[in-house]
């Protein structure tokens, strides 16, 4: 522990221990900061003109509580700050660590707040400042930086701001207080009135952005059940052209009529085809913009299925090892201070990227193809150019290469690439053979595996050209409703109305999912979710409103640049959200009924596999003994007395029905979650085929 004794020392207040940690390194003559521990909290020594103190928040140690304690009521219209030790369970490490802050803040006499640059960032060092350090935020300095190298460490450590950004500041208590007010008042609104109702505890929840973002969904959801299919019928031929097959498209993509369709076959039938037109076009395919964190969730979501919850995590990892810049951005700029040709160089010295950098390095000029979105706080993610100190797991491989290749990417020339379009005239019906090709690659090469541009290419064909029709193809078909949301997908709905930040955006969406208001990767709202928009949309139509939350949103942006001021927004939103909350107490007998029912079928329809597979007429579920307390699959039937049908399973971990059957024996499945492993699924048959296959290739593996 500091003495009180030594020295006076510059104090750096940092949001994470890595970022603690690489802060004392880089601004350390000798880049050797010493580790100390107090109470088990770490901190840093750093020498430099001066020591320097670093010592890393965990997040957010302070936040918005109620003024007077108990869980039980609402409305709660009045609140303050407070540790967060005070205000939730499970957080008593806390007070450790801001006892510890405050020791080493007593014998400091400068104070500089280097958390990450942006909403969150601000409020960690503000609050610490303010309260741990005893009201320092007046007197503190800013270190403004979007990667953790030791340069722009250092630079940004010579070049800090005189005061702290007290506009990000407001704006961002501004939003803490508002999710709070919304988010305490509506959540016990449901919570107490389900469990007035029926004695029994859930933890139910909306808020502001959480309302509208589930309205979405329900929504989607509603047009998906509703859709009425459609039958149509579809065309194709294959035409043989010099021994190679290749199939040929009908003129209309959708036939309404079976008369139609048979008419059309007929008239094809024993005809050869003769080449109508051929016509080519040329096109440029830009090289993509760099990435801001929505792009990169959703390109990470489309190439590897991560949430863009994980998505972040791991982009958050990618940054604190200093290998990319930091990831909240909405920013698809890169400007050239960040020197894109060192970047470019330093990424030189890995084998796959060293032939792509050269490229990029011999051109006379590195232009970014940049997008329009800007952020005030960021650039564009851009990896900083530093190798890896340790072996990346795969997910974190991935995204970092994801991320060089779309810097390099952004570099390159526009692709060139060409389309034919052969019309094939069958007796008076046209077909069209379509081709695409690659002419020049530009940017493409550089983003390698993650371009999904197909290449169909077809052999010479001239105009009149008789060519073989083999055979013309009918198809029955029906209309489709519109897709599901998936996680991805979502977030770019949000995004493209803006509901949401994008450091909250993913959280959201995390929430409906743990909150059991939806479920599965291809979004299915439950019972439960259809029941909280109701709630929601019959006594307060308000907070599921998207304009009034984007209104809400933009105001509190306004705050950023002083165009608003924080206390009228916060008054307006109480002013919106009183009459809410009086509506809700009045009738919350009535809701407390709708919401217990609608968490008793949740709970019911989470237990239940499928359809017994040895008496027929019985439903396979989750079930536990009265004698041992241990789950096991049985049989509904087994209460009649028509079927003793039981299956073990794995007492640790969660148990999910997956709603699907095996492919081996069709019996159904579930899948079972364990902390630490790997989910796997489970086909609870003893005699299924798969489990067989694989024990023989087991013994075969053995056995080699």
């Amino acid at each position: 522990m500091v003495c009180a004794n030594m020295e006076k020392y510059t104090l750096i207040i940092t949001e994470k221990p890595d970022a603690a940690q690489r802060i004392a390194s880089a601004l350390d003559l000798k880049g050797k900061a010493k580790k100390m521990e107090d109470n088990g909290v770490p901190y840093y020594a750093a020498k430099r003109d001066k020591p320097i103190i670093v010592v890393p928040a965990i997040g957010h140690l302070y936040t918005v509580a109620e003024e007077r304690s108990g869980r039980n009521y609402y409305p709660v219209f009045s609140f303050k700050w407070v540790p967060r030790y005070m205000a939730e369970r499970g957080a008593k490490q806390i007070r450790v660590w801001l006892e510890t802050i405050s020791k080493l803040a007593e014998n400091a006499d400068t104070y500089i707040d280097a958390c990450d640059y942006d909403i969150e960032g601000s409020i960690i060092g503000y609050c610490i400042l303010k309260y741990a350090c005893g009201g320092k935020d007046d007197i503190a300095k800013r270190m403004k930086y979007s990667t953790l190298t030791k340069g722009e460490l250092e630079k940004a450590y010579a070049e800090l701001l005189p005061k702290l950004d007290f506009a990000l500041i407001e704006a961002g208590r501004t939003r803490h207080e508002i999710d709070w007010l919304y988010g305490v008042n509506l959540s016990r609104a449901l919570t107490i009135a389900a469990k007035n109702w029926s004695g029994k505890y859930a933890t139910l929840s909306t808020g502001r952005v959480q309302g509208p973002t589930l309205r979405f969904l329900v929504a989607r959801e509603k047009s998906i059940r509703s859709f009425v299919p459609t039958p149509y019928w579809e065309i194709r031929a294959e035409i043989e052209i010099e021994g190679k097959i290749f199939e040929a498209e009908y003129e209309k993509d959708m036939i309404e009529t079976k008369k139609e369709a048979e008419a059309i076959i007929n008239a094809c039938k024993g005809k050869n085809g003769v080449v109508e037109s051929i016509d080519f076009k040329q096109f440029q395919q830009m090289p993509p913009t760099p990435f801001d964190i929505g792009a990169l969730q959703s390109e990470a979501y489309s190439l590897f299925g991560y949430t863009p919850r994980r998505t972040l995590d791991i982009a958050q990892r990618l940054y604190l090892e200093a290998l990319i810049s930091y990831p909240r951005t909405s920013s698809q700029k890169l400007p050239p201070v960040i020197n894109h040709e060192e970047i470019l160089k330093n990424l030189s010295s890995v084998s796959e990227y060293k032939k792509l950098t050269a490229e990029l390095l011999a051109k006379k000029e590195l232009k970014p193809n940049e997008g329009k979105k800007e952020d005030p706080a960021h650039p564009a993610i851009y990896p900083t150019g530093n190798l890896p100190e340790r072996v990346l797991e795969e997910p974190e491989r991935r995204i970092w290469d994801l991320v060089v290749r779309r810097f390099m990417a952004v570099f390159g020339e526009p692709a060139i690439r060409q389309s034919v379009k052969v019309c094939i005239n069958v007796n008076g019906q046209r077909f069209f053979l379509r081709g695409r090709q690659t002419l020049k690659e530009g940017w493409l090469r550089f983003y390698g595996p993650y371009v999904r541009a197909e290449e169909v290419l077809l052999p010479q064909i001239e105009r009149e050209q008789k060519l073989k029709v083999k055979r013309v193809i009918l198809e029955d078909k029906f209309t489709k409703p519109p897709p599901r949301y998936n996680p991805g997908s979502l977030l770019k709905k949000m995004e493209e109305v803006g509901i949401g930040t994008k450091a909250t955006r993913a959280d959201i969406i995390q929430t409906l999912y743990d909150r059991k208001y939806v479920r599965d990767e291809r979004i299915v709202v439950t019972d439960l979710g259809f029941e909280v928009l109701e709630v929601l949309k019959n006594h307060c139509p308000t907070i599921v409103s998207i304009e009034l939350t984007k209104r809400l949103e933009e105001r509190m942006d306004k705050i950023q640049t002083n165009m608003e001021k924080r206390e009228n927004v916060l008054l307006d939103a109480v002013e919106i959200l009183k009459p809410v909350v009086e509506e809700l107490k009045d009738k919350e007998k009535t809701i407390g009924e709708q919401l217990s029912n609608a968490i008793k079928r949740a709970r019911l329809e989470e237990r239940i596999v499928g359809q017994c597979p040895i008496c027929g007429t019985g439903t396979l579920m989750i079930l536990y003994s009265r004698k041992t307390g241990k789950r096991f699959i049985g049989c509904t039937n087994y209460f009649k007395k028509m079927c003793n049908t039981a299956f073990p399973l794995p007492q640790r971990g969660t148990v999910r029905p997956l709603g699907r059957n095996c492919r081996g024996c069709g019996w159904p499945t579930v899948q079972i979650r364990i902390k630490g492993r790997r989910p796997w699924n489970l086909c609870f048959n003893p005699e299924c085929p798969l489990k067989e296959e694989r024990r023989r290739r087991n013994e075969m593996q053995s056995v080699q």
